[in-house]
């Protein structure tokens, strides 16, 4: 469910986001009488295949948002991760066009929205402001490009430990709220894969399991299990929008 908040954003609210704290001081006036405050709990689409791309979220503080691209076996994989350094909908074209996956939110909580349609009407008026989002577009193809590579090189292990620890940066907590179904999801492999995985972790002390998350115990030896992957998106973050991607 979606809850439209009565009242407009504040500045304390808005920063929750990196992308829009990110924004010059005059970029953001043209856009923040547009911007609206929602909440959204685990598990909310915001947009399935074919759907008009009409609103463009944000999200604040540990929200998270992931795509998931359908297969011809039933089941959706997750492609990326979403946190407050990013957004959905509409950043590069000009909206109103379908969507090509499943957009969700993984980690409920607040969000900042507003319709496409103003933020290109904004972007028309300002150079500056084209130039941060056109930024932002390159930032989200790299991270796609770094998952394609790292499915198709990366033992699941490594994949394994790589998103909890992308999961935990966005989330700023050692409780990531990941199942077996969802982290097997993610990876694009099956259940009994993961389960494999977990329990060894467990073993090792690196997290345990509660019902419907995980609990990150050693977050250094995590690391050390994971990919360099999250290393690569984070370099060309701080190339291309330095101080947007979440700090450790």
């Amino acid at each position: 469910m979606v809850l439209e908040s009565s009242s407009r954003p504040g500045d304390d609210e808005i920063c929750e986001s990196n992308l829009l704290r990110a924004l010059r001081r005059d970029d953001f006036a043209l856009i923040k009488p547009h911007l609206s405050v929602i909440d959204c709990e685990g598990g909310q689409e915001l947009y399935k295949p074919g759907d008009n791309v009409a609103t463009v979220y944000f999200p604040c503080g540990p929200s998270l948002i992931s795509y998931l691209v359908a297969n011809a076996d039933g089941r959706d994989v997750e492609t990326i991760l979403i946190g407050r350094e990013g957004a959905v909908g509409g950043i590069v074209s000009l909206g109103n066009l379908p969507a090509y996956c499943r957009v969700v939110v993984k980690f409920g909580g607040r969000f900042s929205s507003m319709p496409v349609s103003q933020l290109e009407a904004a972007k028309a008026r300002s150079p500056s402001l084209r130039s941060l989002f056109a930024r932002y577009a390159d930032c989200l193809l790299a991270q796609i490009f770094q998952s394609t590579a790292c499915n198709a090189i990366h033992s699941i292990e490594q994949r394994t430990a790589k998103w909890i620890v992308s999961a935990m940066e966005r989330t700023d907590s050692e409780v990531v709220p990941l199942t077996h179904e969802e982290l097997a999801s993610m990876l694009g492999v099956g259940r009994s894969y993961t389960s494999r995985v977990i329990q060894t972790f467990k073993a090792d002390g690196i997290l345990e399991t509660r019902r419907g998350s995980l609990v990150v115990r050693d977050k250094k030896m995590l690391v050390e299990r994971a990919c360099a992957c999250n290393d690569s998106v984070k370099a060309h973050f701080d190339e291309v929008l330095r101080g947007v991607y979440p700090e450790d």
